[in-house]
């Protein structure tokens, strides 16, 4: 058995898709969701992750990055769980993370307003939403990574780690009007 199958389950391979407008109406009806769940717990809710920026390739999984006070999994597991999340734990203090079906359709990061990983996220999806060119590049490496890693969904995001960090170094960079 490979470490992506599970008994029950198959096997969880990294598959793109051609960017869909309909991702952003599916991303607004499970914000609404989260917002009726989770209410004032969540700061804020936005569209991450590839399926958030026009023309890339991407995996169908629309990622959410809810905000709040207090990274606390005791706080938000619950109503998750409600509306069909199972929380994966990742032994990161900074962020939680939840996923819904399988195959998935949905991730959540649940980080802290204002923290690293908040910033993080929405830079790099600012950044790609404003440089088209970049956008394009990392739509390339998608590719090629998900032809390489079909099978290994944690190989193919491993992949893509240099390249994340060169575009959050821009992003900064940028912020800091040193380009």
């Amino acid at each position: 058995m490979t470490v992506m199958e599970r008994p029950g389950i198959g096997l969880d391979i990294v598959e793109l898709k051609d960017h869909d407008q309909g991702w952003k109406d599916l991303f607004q009806r499970e914000r609404a969701f989260l917002l009726e769940t989770l209410g004032p717990l969540a700061r804020s809710i936005e569209h991450v992750g590839s399926t958030a920026v026009p023309g890339i390739r991407s995996k169908p999984v629309i990622d959410i990055l809810v905000t709040v006070e207090n990274v606390r999994l005791e706080e938000v597991e619950g109503a998750l769980g409600k509306l069909g999340y199972i929380h994966v734990p990742i032994g990161d203090p900074e962020r939680l993370f939840f996923r819904k079906g399988m195959p998935r359709t949905h991730h959540v990061h649940v980080v802290r307003h204002g923290g690293e990983e908040h910033v993080k996220h929405i830079l790099f999806r600012d950044r790609l939403l404003a440089h088209p060119e970049e956008a394009a590049a990392y739509g390339r490496l998608k590719d090629e990574l998900a032809l390489r890693f079909r099978e290994d969904r944690q190989a193919y995001s491993n992949g893509k780690d240099e390249f994340i960090a060169m575009i959050l170094d821009r992003a900064k960079d940028e912020r800091r009007g040193t380009i």
